[in-house]
């Protein structure tokens, strides 16, 4: 008996012919060329589970370790050893949606206490649990916006990541929604023209700290939108407000943004995790599941879904979304983290950013490579400038084994920090730039 079904040959067959195809490489016709695995794997055939561990072992050796001075939206953070070894049990890792709390109040509690986690973070009045990743949340956050305001219109920074204003244009391409930029100068948002941008819009969306680690001067924004009836979105990094204002207290309605930075490691890439917090009168707009406290029949203390606005419990065409699979797992992960750093370890660690960050900028602007992009105060990432070339300095520092800073184009490097970097990477790291120039010249 087959622990799975396999397909036979005539099955593939039928269903690629009721599908208009012909072979199966036909359905990967829309990945370039140069981005597929188009040789064979190098594992012999035929071999025993001992065999196979054995070999992958010896090929994972093959992988080249780098010291990481990049973030740009993913940050090589460090994880407790206290998140794997609990979220790796059983209970948790293959735990499903909730439904029957009778059986879930562990599920329900967790997820009840990273709400109440989020929620103190950012200053907002109710949270869900949760979403895939920053982009995201911030498109969901914007179906919220256009939902409570029936308007098409959404108006963002360009200071905000590409790659977030990318989701937002693909979420709301078969929507019909219109897209107005407010554009940038010097490294932050120009607000001057907000006011006239938010005529007839749903909402404003920024992104604090944004795409070059500058910090945007959000004050007054909140006020400019509650007069012209728009929604303020901010999509704030979590880290950052351990020291910075809260989204509640610049008056935003809605709150999102990626909580990577909060222990999940770069994984390649994912799974990550996102946020997405609103005040009260938005609540009926959220996505997902929302969990709260009550007692049961026996005065004891409960916790149960108080909130489900998918297209499983409503009409579909009335659901705020068709997010569907659990991802608390990932909401589990930095709701232990943040138990274990605590309220002082967590305004710490960003201190220490902050501070490791100034410190790497002091360096490189001394080793005269670099030069300031921007006059804005930044967190633990920041932009330079610089005329050497990027891609020979990129594959200078791979060489050394760093992966180094992330070129945006005009000359522009941004630099990320976090709490895995002593004073004596940092040095080392300075250290190996500043003879790149000195390479380069012998060269």
């Amino acid at each position: 008996m087959h622990k799975y079904l396999p397909h036979t040959s005539l099955d593939i067959e039928e269903m690629l012919k009721v599908i208009g195809v012909n072979h199966l490489d036909d359905l990967f016709t829309n990945i370039p060329s140069n981005l597929r695995f188009n040789r064979e794997y190098n594992i012999e055939n035929q071999l025993s589970d001992i065999d196979v561990t054995k070999r992958l072992h010896q090929l994972s050796k093959e992988n080249t370790v780098l010291n990481i001075f990049r973030g740009y939206g993913a940050y090589d953070v460090y994880t407790p050893s206290v998140i794997k070894s609990l979220t790796s049990r059983q209970e948790f890792i293959t735990s499903y949606t909730p439904y029957q709390p009778e059986v879930s109040q562990g599920t329900l509690q967790y997820i009840f206490e990273f709400q109440s986690m989020i929620c103190e973070i950012t200053g907002m009045d109710v949270t869900n649990a949760s979403m895939y990743d920053g982009p995201t949340a911030t498109a969901e956050a914007m179906f919220m916006a256009l939902a409570h305001s029936k308007s098409k219109k959404i108006v963002y920074s360009e200071t905000m990541h590409p790659r977030i204003i990318e989701v937002l244009k693909t979420y709301g391409h078969f929507r019909d929604v219109e897209f107005v930029a407010l554009k940038e100068k010097n490294g932050v948002t120009d607000l001057s023209v907000l006011d006239e941008s938010l005529t007839n819009a749903a909402a404003v969306i920024f992104q604090n700290p944004n795409r070059y680690g500058n910090i945007e001067n959000l004050n007054g924004v909140s006020d400019i939108a509650k007069a012209k009836q728009s929604l303020f979105i901010l999509n704030a990094c979590p880290r950052s407000l351990a020291i910075l204002k809260t989204p509640g207290e610049l008056g935003a309605d809605i709150a999102c943004g990626e909580l990577q930075t909060l222990g999940v490691p770069l994984s390649y890439g994912g799974a990550y995790v996102g946020y997405l917090a609103a005040k009260n009168h938005l609540l009926r707009k959220m996505p997902g599941r929302i969990c709260g406290v009550t007692t049961d029949v026996d005065g004891k203390r409960a916790f149960v879904l108080t909130l489900q606005a998918r297209e499983q419990h409503i009409r579909r065409a009335k659901a705020n979304s068709n997010i569907c699979s659990n991802q608390s797992l990932m909401a589990l992960s930095v709701a232990i983290y943040l138990s274990w750093v605590g309220k002082y370890g967590y305004q710490d660690l960003a201190k220490y950013s902050l501070n490791a960050a100034n410190y790497l900028k002091k360096s490189l602007l001394a080793t005269g490579l670099f030069s300031e992009a921007f006059s804005s105060p930044h967190f633990n990432e920041f932009t330079l400038t610089s005329n050497v070339d990027p891609v020979k300095f990129d594959s200078y520092l791979i060489e050394k084994g760093y992966l180094g800073p992330y070129a945006v184009g005009d000359n522009k490097f941004v630099f990320a920090v976090t709490e895995k970097k002593s004073k004596k990477e940092i040095d080392e790291f300075v250290k190996v730039v500043g003879e790149f120039k000195w390479c380069t010249m012998i060269n």
